[in-house]
């Protein structure tokens, strides 16, 4: 997996196995599909449409993960967002910054921030003070989870150099056979090579800075609605090792060719938003003020 910058950037290759792990069912995305684990439970949560978004209910507390799958045969490069931060960089997110690359049909847990090519901070559902967006001033877009997908710019084809005619080989070979004029400029084949050579080191040198690249609960025994808790972010959690390496990509366009986002809350105020329905509503049935009846009041037994 990689991690790139600009257009033509640097990507990060995640050096742990990409797994190739069946397709969640609770994914959502057509080029690379989402799904976000609880991993201290290994549940996968289950995503909620509402109004338009698509929602999962993560439990405070609890460290998560953004998986991710390519569902294409080629690389694609993934900047990953949460809580409007770059998961990398740490910068606000923006679509031209790094992100992760993965292989065509390969697949990826995004367990934290990242904080070398070695280690990331984990990521933990929270309050949303003590989130890492809003700890550093940035609390405006907590709650929200972002991918921007990008395709990659295919390799130009090998030039293929069409055979000599046997008259012009033989001359060719004379006049490498006496050799060049002491004086004699060097070759432009050469120098345009040397120019290339030098244009690619220093592209790779530009861009070489980038960085390195719910759980479904049963419902409640209760008989009320559970009441609304404070607002889930995401923290900056315990290091944990996660190593990555590095390589080139360059976009096939500068604007990405998918956005996949899904909000993310506790499951109280997801069912206070209405985004989940209530357990009153499926355990208890609704009362109807006249459900049938006529005449008069009639005795109750034992009467």
């Amino acid at each position: 997996m990689k991690l790139s910058l600009n257009r033509c950037t640097l990507a990060v290759a995640l050096a742990a196995a990409l797994s190739a792990a069946s397709p969640g069912a609770h994914a959502i995305g057509a080029l690379t599909d989402l799904t976000v684990i609880d991993r201290d439970t290994g549940a996968t949560l289950p995503v909620y449409s509402h109004a338009g978004r698509n929602y999962v209910a993560g439990r405070p507390g609890a460290r998560y993960a953004i998986a991710l799958r390519n569902q294409t045969g080629a690389r694609l490069l993934n900047v990953i967002s949460v809580d409007g931060v770059n998961v990398i960089s740490g910068e606000n997110a923006g679509w031209p910054q790094t992100g992760y690359v993965l292989d065509g049909g390969r697949a990826y847990q995004i367990t934290g921030w990242r904080k070398s090519d070695q280690e990331v901070a984990t990521f933990e559902f929270t309050s949303l003070g003590d989130s890492y967006a809003a700890r550093t001033g940035r609390p405006a877009n907590v709650g929200v989870i972002g991918i921007a997908v990008f395709r990659e710019r295919p390799l130009p084809p090998p030039v293929v150099q069409a055979p000599l005619a046997p008259s012009l080989a033989r001359e060719r070979a004379s006049a490498a056979d006496s050799g060049p004029p002491a004086n004699a400029p060097a070759s432009p084949g050469s120098a345009a090579a040397a120019g290339s050579a030098s244009g690619a080191a220093k592209a790779a040198e530009r861009d070489g800075a980038a960085a390195a690249a719910g759980r479904n609960e049963a419902p409640a025994e209760r008989r009320v609605a559970p009441s609304p808790t404070a607002k889930l972010g995401t923290g900056h959690g315990g290091l944990e090792a996660s190593y990555v390496t590095r390589t080139a990509f360059e976009r096939l366009s500068d604007r990405p060719d998918e956005v996949v986002t899904i909000w993310y809350d506790s499951r109280e105020n997801l069912i206070a938003m209405g985004v989940i329905p209530s357990p009153l509503s499926s355990r208890w049935p609704r009362a109807q003020p006249f459900p049938q009846g006529a005449g008069y009041v009639p005795d109750p037994p034992g009467y």
